[in-house]
């Protein structure tokens, strides 16, 4: 079996580990990347719509504790303050990439995602980066401080090993959980995985949304604590939408999740409405800011709790109107579940922080082994958060290798 010697092995061309890779390589480090599958970067293709969503202007500085979950909220700011989305938008524009923002920061390409993966892999082209696709990884030791790697028929050895090859999200790219199974032959600990940025399923006294399949709606969508004022959108499963995937990455079995269908009305809306057009009725007051099969389902449902919602405004006293407000406000639901992996953009949970370096990325316990990415227990808001992470992270590491 050949055996090549290496300053650094990635596994994973993803965004991380391509960005790691370049990194190191442009400081004159010898740099294997190893992946499974034959292209590189394939979540970054099939990102933001074929146009990557590749940065969120608001991914720094005072932010990042909020905007980032992990078991540690502040790990991810050492990273991300060294290497910010400004930076990137500065590789961007080396590299010639038209680029636009979105909404809440948002930034994406005007061409395609594959101008990412191609920017990438020209910067790991000039570092000499030497990529190995469509290579199956096989046995995975550490000795005399060197790791010891074997991929396909080949072998090859290095005093750093950094583990890029993300979550479980996604199975159909090819994600698994082999970056966990790895880190715990090391002895590192996991912080539970989990389905986040994943719609979530509803049932029971909720099926009847279901029936809504394609109606979209502005909310504000809570858990505990948590807000998001986005669009909420009914499938035939339950709730998705960028309102319900922020805050499925919160949300726990057992827990409810409330949605406000008219986050922009003042208390008392619907008093006014009755002094103002008291042959009016709910239904109609709905309908006239919300989709109408939607604001008939509503209507259906506080009927079946209160039969005179349906007579008119006038005809329905103040309290009643007030109750129906809040109802309105802070409708509540109880998914069953979320739809998995199989539709999550991301991972949550991962490799423990406690046992990594803020600064580095490398194992405080096992020295030469780092791990960066979604395979890390760090998860961003939807919207840019977790490729800037990707990067951040990928640069800290490819400084230390």
């Amino acid at each position: 079996m050949p055996i090549t010697q290496y300053d650094a092995i990635i596994l994973g061309a993803g965004g991380a580990g391509l960005m790691c890779a370049a990194t190191a390589g442009q400081r004159g480090r010898r740099v294997l990347v190893i992946d499974h599958a034959d292209a590189p970067g394939k979540k970054i293709l099939i990102s933001g719509g074929g146009r990557c969503n590749f940065t969120n202007i608001n991914a720094a500085g005072r932010y990042v504790s909020e905007r980032y979950i992990s078991a540690n909220p502040h790990f991810a700011r050492s990273a991300i303050d060294r290497y910010s989305p400004e930076d990137f938008i500065a590789l961007i524009r080396r590299h010639n990439i038209a680029y636009h923002e979105k909404t809440l920061g948002q930034l994406f390409c005007d061409g395609s995602a594959k101008q990412i993966v191609a920017m990438l892999m020209e910067e790991c082209a000039k570092g000499a980066v030497t990529m190995a696709l469509s290579a199956p990884l096989g046995e995975i030791s550490h000795a005399d401080g060197q790791y010891h790697v074997c991929y396909g028929s080949k072998q090859a050895h290095a005093p750093a090993l950094v583990i890029a090859t993300g979550g479980p999200s996604i199975p159909k790219m090819g994600a698994t959980g082999f970056a966990y199974d790895l880190a715990r032959q090391f002895r590192l600990k996991i912080a539970e995985p989990r389905p986040a940025l994943v719609p979530l399923t509803l049932g029971g006294a909720d099926i009847m949304f279901r029936e809504l399949s394609g109606v979209s709606a502005d909310v504000a969508a809570r858990c505990g604590k948590t807000e998001f004022r986005e669009a909420a959108l009914l499938t035939h499963k339950g709730l998705s939408g960028p309102a319900i995937l922020q805050i499925s990455s919160y949300w726990r079995h057992g827990q409810p999740v409330e949605i406000d269908f008219l986050p922009d009305r003042p208390s008392g809306w619907l008093r006014d409405l009755k002094r103002s057009t008291p042959r009016s009725t709910v239904k109609s007051a709905l309908a006239s800011a919300l989709p109408i099969r939607l604001a008939e389902v509503l209507t259906e449902r506080m009927m079946a709790e209160n039969p005179g919602i349906g007579r008119n405004l006038a005809d329905l006293p103040d309290r009643m109107l007030a109750q129906a407000e809040r109802q309105l406000a802070g409708w509540i639901f109880m998914p069953n579940g979320t739809e998995g992996y199989a539709k999550a953009e991301v991972t949550a949970g991962g490799i423990h922080t406690d046992g990594l370096s803020q600064k580095t990325m490398e194992a405080h316990a096992v020295p030469g082994l780092y791990a960066i990415g979604e395979a890390v227990d760090v998860t961003g808001w939807l919207g840019g958060y977790n490729f800037q992470w990707a990067w951040a992270s990928g640069v800290a590491a490819g400084q230390a290798v």
